[in-house]
């Protein structure tokens, strides 16, 4: 394990990070309390939340947001502006009006399988697993398990073909 990224680049936010070796990461990003494979790569204005797990030879490209409870296995593309989500039920307050903290919330954990690719502008919801070789084309919105080596398109994501 290298304890910083292989490349240098101005304005970037790294704090309690582990990485692999040859990381490479990009200006402009934010990247705390998570681990970054070997020969990874994030690209500027990216960030990555505490807890978050990023495999081998992965490209995280710019603009994308992955959160607390995401899990990467190796090889995964994620492409620009992919947006991750760990919570279904948002909401700034409780019942009662009280900002809401830590406790008020379930966190939905999210698997990437290794090979898979998530296209441009994709929103991948809390609690999905993302099957090994999968495509989520771009755009789409994930609210349900892709299986493995399945295309999904659309709004909300369905399998390429489905006809619906």
């Amino acid at each position: 394990m290298a304890d910083a990224p292989a490349n240098d680049a101005p304005y970037r936010l790294i704090d309690g990070v582990v990485f692999g070796e040859d990381v490479r990461v990009g200006s402009f990003t934010n990247l705390y309390g998570c681990t970054i494979g070997d020969g990874s790569r994030i690209g500027p204005l990216v960030e990555v939340q505490r807890g978050v797990t990023i495999g081998a030879r992965c490209k995280i490209q710019s603009h994308s947001f992955l959160c607390e409870g995401v899990e990467i296995d190796d090889e995964v593309f994620v492409g620009h502006g992919v947006m991750f989500i760990n919570d279904k039920n948002p909401r700034a307050t409780t019942e009662t009006g009280e900002l809401k903290t830590d406790e008020d919330w379930q966190l939905l954990p999210t698997y990437v399988g290794r090979r898979a690719a998530i296209g441009s502008g994709a929103v991948i919801l809390g609690g999905v697993r993302i099957g090994v070789g999968a495509i989520v084309g771009a755009g789409a919105v994930v609210t349900h398990d892709v299986a493995d080596g399945e295309t999904v398109v659309g709004v909300p994501a369905r399998p390429l073909g489905d006809g619906r």
